[in-house]
């Protein structure tokens, strides 16, 4: 709820208000803080028995016209298929198509959190238990979800038996988390207790033993009373605008919740099996990428545990050669000490190969004050100056100035009076075009050779 727009269509989802000018009333009248706006829509009515008859019929119109206004949610029965929608905060739906209806219900926030508990404290929902109402409650936390939910759950059983779909006693985030994992979909009740229809629904359709079986054995089941504050709040966000309301849902990415079908109004066994086989023979590719998707990552986790463990054991092995290789270093040193005596005698030998290199390194070192020499002073920057750079094989840069009268010849003097290079056949080499300075072009002017007022040089050695 970052900005003025989500905070509005937050605050429409909660209340049901669809007049966007009275709900920014509302809102700034309270300083843009939703908990206390929200509260005191909520907390308007003192007449609490008539507050559960309010709030559905509030919740029941809002879904209709918003059914209305996307024309994505059918009235009236609709045939089996797989209808795609993905839900988010705020709440609405996006259309599109490619083989499946595709759209978007939002439930930011609730959706990230797992049951609307961000900081908001009190909003005045009545209380889970089937077929009773009460005063205002908070906000559902957690913990509030899933007693709502085990409420839902005894309430159900209660009044309809034991057989029936197993709805788990938990919240519906926890719900959702719970068919992923066991990569089911999930399976969606909304109850109205005051509707005509849902006391018939209930006994002949959801508790019949067939139906019960194949969700059961199928399916992850949640139920929610629309009188409790997430049956509410789920009936809002899926658009719920007929009862008795079923829905299948499977989580998506991104924290999403893809809506595959609703069903809307009092349905046969016969006619809710056909919806709920069709739906899961659509989806089963999708059930089947996601359990393979999760058998790689596991596989994955697996493979660098094992790499892991390849790794701590070749450290070892590595260490293990340290030691060895310092214990073959003191052997050796202990041979060098008794072969001190043949160390002395090539000494001499030694020396004189020293004496040796030493006279060759005066001899270039000559060469090179000669040909330094030869450059004379560098000269300042002008018109009539050539700025020379030359590249070295082992990344080395060296630049100087030159006379653009200056030959090739002085810069091949230039790089052996740096001393750089230790052999002698070299060419110097020019990239963009590429030309190749040989003996052919030394007497040649660098402003002849095209090298004015700048030039880029690499040494290249020669085979």
């Amino acid at each position: 709820m970052v900005d003025v727009a989500d905070k509005l269509a937050y605050f429409q989802a909660i209340t049901g208000l669809e007049d966007p000018d009275l709900c920014t009333e509302i809102l700034s009248a309270h300083g843009w803080d939703l908990e206390q706006a929200i509260s005191s829509f909520t907390s308007a009515d003192n007449n609490p028995s008539a507050s559960s008859t309010t709030t559905t019929t509030s919740a029941a119109t809002t879904a209709q016209s918003n059914t209305e206004g996307t024309g994505l949610v059918a009235r009236g029965p609709s045939p089996p298929g797989l209808a795609w929608k993905l839900i988010t905060l705020p709440f609405s739906i996006i259309s599109g198509s490619l083989g499946l209806i595709s759209g978007a219900i939002g439930l930011g926030m609730w959706a990230a959190s797992g049951v609307l508990s961000y900081s908001l404290s009190m909003i005045g929902l009545n209380s889970s238990r089937i077929g009773n109402s009460s005063s205002s409650a908070p906000l559902v936390s957690v913990s509030a979800s899933a007693s709502e939910a085990m409420g839902f759950v005894d309430g159900f059983e209660r009044d309809y038996g034991a057989t029936r779909p197993n709805f788990v006693a938990e919240g519906f985030m926890d719900a959702l988390n719970r068919s992923r994992h066991a990569f089911k979909l999930l399976f969606v009740y909304l109850h109205s207790p005051d509707h005509p229809d849902t006391p018939l629904f209930c006994e002949r359709t959801l508790c019949s033993e067939l139906l019960a079986a194949f969700v059961n054995e199928n399916f992850v089941a949640w139920g929610g009373s629309i009188r409790a504050s997430e049956g509410f709040k789920m009936s809002n966000s899926l658009k719920a605008s007929r009862f008795p309301f079923c829905a299948v849902v499977m989580a998506a990415t991104n924290q999403r919740i893809a809506l595959l079908q609703q069903v809307e109004g009092p349905k046969s066994p016969e006619e809710m099996l056909t919806i709920l086989q069709k739906v899961l023979e659509e989806s089963a590719p999708v059930l089947v990428a996601a359990r393979l998707d999760a058998e790689e990552r596991r596989t994955n986790l697996r493979l660098r545990e094992e790499q892991d463990a390849a790794y701590r054991a070749a450290l070892e092995a590595d260490q293990a050669r340290e030691r060895q290789r310092k214990e073959e270093q003191e052997q050796l040193a202990r041979e060098a000490a008794e072969a001190e005596r043949k160390q002395k005698e090539e000494e001499e030998a030694r020396e004189r190969a020293a004496r040796d290199a030493a006279e060759k390194e005066a001899a270039l070192a000559r060469m090179r004050e000669e040909k330094a020499l030869s450059l004379g002073a560098e000269p300042e920057k002008g018109p009539d100056v050539t700025q020379v750079l030359v590249r070295f094989p082992t990344g080395e840069r060296k630049e100087r100035r030159f006379q653009s009268t200056a030959t090739i010849q002085s810069l091949y003097d230039y790089v052996d009076s740096l001393g750089c290079l230790e052999v002698k056949s070299y060419s110097l080499v020019s990239n963009f075009p590429r030309v190749v300075y040989g003996p052919e072009k030394l007497s040649m002017s660098l402003k002849e050779a095209g090298l004015h007022p700048q030039a880029s040089l690499f040494v290249e050695f020669n085979s």
